[in-house]
C-alpha cells in the first residue's frame, strides 16, 4: 500500500468516523502508527548530505527526487531492477 492510497483510507475513515466499526477503525490507527514510525529517514554523512543537496540545486529537482532518480538508476546498473526500455520514435535534442 502506497503512502497516497493510505492517505486517502485514513481521510475516507475521517469522513465516516460515526459509521465505521472500532476493529476497523483500531487497524487503521496502528498502520498509521507503523507507518509514522518507519519514516525517520536514511541517515547521511555530512559530505554526501552536502553533495545531494547542491546536485538537486544545481538539477532544479527536489532532494527526494534525486535520491529516487540516483537508486532507481543504481539498481537498474546493478541488474536488480529491469533496464527501461527507450521509445526509439521518440524526438530527442541530439545529445546523449
Amino acid at each position: 500500500m502506497t503512502r497516497a492510497s493510505f492517505a486517502k483510507e485514513l481521510e475516507s475513515a475521517a469522513d465516516r468516523i460515526a459509521d465505521i466499526p472500532r476493529p476497523e477503525l483500531q487497524i487503521i490507527l496502528r498502520r498509521a502508527a507503523l507507518m509514522l514510525r518507519n519514516i525517520a529517514g536514511v541517515n547521511l554523512e555530512p559530505a554526501t548530505e552536502d553533495a545531494l543537496t547542491a546536485l538537486a540545486t544545481e538539477m532544479k529537482i527536489s532532494r527526494s527526487d534525486l535520491i529516487q532518480i540516483v537508486l532507481r538508476e543504481w539498481l537498474e546498473t546493478n541488474a536488480y531492477l529491469p533496464m527501461r526500455q527507450i521509445d526509439e520514435d521518440s524526438e530527442t535534442d541530439g545529445s546523449a
